[in-house]
C-alpha cells in the first residue's frame, strides 16, 4: 500500500458512514428519494475505486485491514460431506468471542425495502468493538443466542460473508484497531458488497478470499437456461454460446449451484483442514 490520502482515515467510506449512521437507529424510515441519495456513494464507490491511484491509498483495499471470505452453505458440495458448512466455521469464532453483538436490523435490506429475506435477520459482530455499534439496533448476546442467529440466517438461505471488513468499521464511525469481526448474513439482491462487481478481479481477490481448498466448474449438464445470472450478486457468471461462463471475480458463495435446474455447476472441497484454516486465518488479522 502506498501512502494513505488522508492517514489511516477512508474519507470516501468514512463520509458513507456519515449517511449509514444516520440511517441506523432510525425505526421509521427516511423516504426512499433521501435513502437512495444517502447510498450513491456506495453505489458508485467501486467504480472510483478502479482507479489506482485510490485503490492503492485507501485503507479499505489493505489487505491487512480487509480480510474475509463468503462461505457457502454446504448443498452437495463436494469433498465437505462431513462438514456443517458454514456453521462449523461461525461456531468456532463465536466460541472464540469475548463479545457478541446482533444488529437489530440489516442495514441493506431495511433500506432496500428487501421482498426476499426478512430485515430482522442481521449482521453478528464478535470482538471487544462490536460494542461501539450503532446503540439503537444493538442486541448484547451470548454465545448461544448468537449460535442461534447464525442458524436462523443459514436457514432462510442467507449467504455468511465472515472476517475483517474495514469497510465496516468505518460506516459504522468504529477506530480500526483489528478487534471486529464481521458475520454478514448477505442477500444477492441488496447486500452492498455487489458493488464490487465493476472492480477488477485482482484487487479483489486481495480482500476477499475463498474458501480454502473449494473450486467451482460449470459441467457440460448446463443448458445456458440463465437461472444462476439472476443470484450472483458480483455478475460473474454469463451466457457464452449457450452455456453458462464463470468469470475471475467469483468468490464461490455457491449461489448458482444452489439455484441450477440442471444441477450443472459443481463445487468441489479439496481440504478436510477448511475449518481449521478459514477460522486460523480470520482470527490472524482479528483479535475477538
Amino acid at each position: 500500500m502506498k501512502k494513505k490520502l488522508f492517514g489511516e482515515t477512508d474519507i470516501l467510506t468514512h463520509i458513507t458512514g456519515l449517511a449509514m449512521q444516520h440511517l441506523y437507529g432510525r425505526d421509521e424510515k427516511l423516504p426512499r428519494i433521501l435513502r437512495r441519495l444517502l447510498l450513491f456513494i456506495p453505489e458508485r464507490f467501486s467504480h472510483i475505486a478502479k482507479l489506482s491511484f485510490f485503490h492503492d491509498r485507501l485503507p479499505i483495499f489493505d489487505p491487512a485491514k480487509t480480510n474475509y471470505s463468503v462461505i457457502p452453505i454446504n448443498q452437495n458440495i463436494e469433498g465437505a460431506e462431513n462438514m456443517a458448512l458454514p456453521i462449523e466455521i461461525i461456531d468456532r469464532l463465536i466460541e472464540k468471542s469475548s463479545t457478541r453483538v446482533i444488529m437489530k436490523k440489516c442495514i441493506c435490506r431495511h433500506n432496500y425495502d428487501c421482498s426476499n429475506y426478512p430485515d430482522d435477520v442481521a449482521c453478528l459482530f464478535l470482538g471487544e468493538s462490536a460494542l461501539e455499534t450503532p446503540k439503537n439496533w444493538q442486541i448484547l448476546a451470548d454465545k448461544e443466542q448468537a449460535r442461534q442467529h447464525a442458524r436462523k440466517a443459514v436457514s432462510l438461505g442467507l449467504i455468511p460473508m465472515v472476517g475483517k471488513i474495514r469497510f465496516d468499521s468505518d460506516t459504522l464511525g468504529i477506530v480500526d484497531r483489528g478487534k471486529l469481526m464481521t458475520i454478514c448474513f448477505c442477500c444477492e439482491c441488496c447486500c452492498l458488497g455487489r458493488f464490487m462487481a465493476p472492480l477488477p478481479a485482482h484487487l479483489v481477490d486481495r480482500l476477499q478470499h475463498p474458501v480454502e481448498g473449494m473450486t467451482i466448474e460449470v459441467t457440460d449438464q448446463c443448458i445456458g437456461c440463465g437461472e444462476c445470472i439472476d443470484t450472483c450478486y458480483l455478475k460473474a457468471i454469463e451466457i457464452v454460446n449457450g452455456r453458462a461462463v464463470k468469470k475471475d471475480i467469483c468468490r464461490l458463495c455457491g449461489r448458482c449451484a444452489a439455484r441450477c435446474p440442471q444441477q450443472a455447476i459443481k463445487i468441489r472441497l479439496q481440504n478436510p483442514d477448511a475449518v481449521d484454516d478459514v477460522v486460523n486465518r480470520l482470527l490472524s488479522v482479528v483479535e475477538i
